[in-house]
């Protein structure tokens, strides 16, 4: 995951100006400045201004980026620094850096939530592989709160009793797709049977 050639790819395309490819870095790791941002409690505008701040430095820093591979973990890195930059800033009673009370240093948490948004593109790309019949299924299941079986069965014009046996084949059918193997494979790229 760590090497993705799509990253080294949109990010040697950025550097050479390619707006398309500018954006799509921005929509891909987006949901990851927001998962650092909110794990730090911060309000929707300050949010917002860390957002900001992380997408600027990164202009101004990826020309120099040795590794292009390695934007996600810079990017969340980024981001924890400007979150605790802009706690530290707003704290007026006696500063404290979040990060030396942290009982996790700060790499370990940026290279957490570097995984956890990697793992979530990977289920979005191999749930994009299902047929829209389990899309549509697991989508309702799967909503908070989920919905009632009643209204599954209404909305997907199937019998109640059927909608228990399909979700099961559609989580099979998820688990064996190309895109999740990636999750199952051990950080060697092999699987515990490839081991043996």
């Amino acid at each position: 995951m760590r090497d993705d050639p799509t990253v080294v790819d949109l990010v040697t395309r950025a550097r050479g100006g390619d707006k398309s490819a500018w954006d799509e870095l921005v929509v891909r790791y987006a949901p990851l400045v927001y998962s650092v941002c909110r794990r730090c409690r911060l309000t929707q505008p300050d949010i917002d201004d860390v957002g900001q701040s992380v997408w600027l430095r990164l202009v101004e820093h990826l020309p120099g980026l040795r590794e292009p591979a390695a934007l996600p973990g810079w990017i969340a890195t980024t981001t924890q620094r400007e979150c605790f930059r802009l706690i530290r800033a707003s704290s007026r009673v006696e500063p404290v850096d979040p990060a030396e009370s942290a009982d996790v240093p700060e790499q370990a948490i940026a290279e957490e939530e570097v995984l956890r948004h990697e793992r979530r593109a990977i289920l979005r790309a191999a749930f994009a592989q299902l047929s829209r019949q389990c899309q549509a299924l697991l989508s309702l299941l799967t909503q908070d709160p989920p919905a009632p079986y009643g209204e599954i069965s209404r909305r997907l014009q199937v019998p109640i009793g059927s909608i228990g046996p399909n979700r099961a084949r559609c989580l099979n059918r998820l688990r064996q797709t190309p895109a999740l193997a990636l999750l199952a494979d051990g950080p060697d790229g092999m699987n515990e049977e490839t081991r043996r």
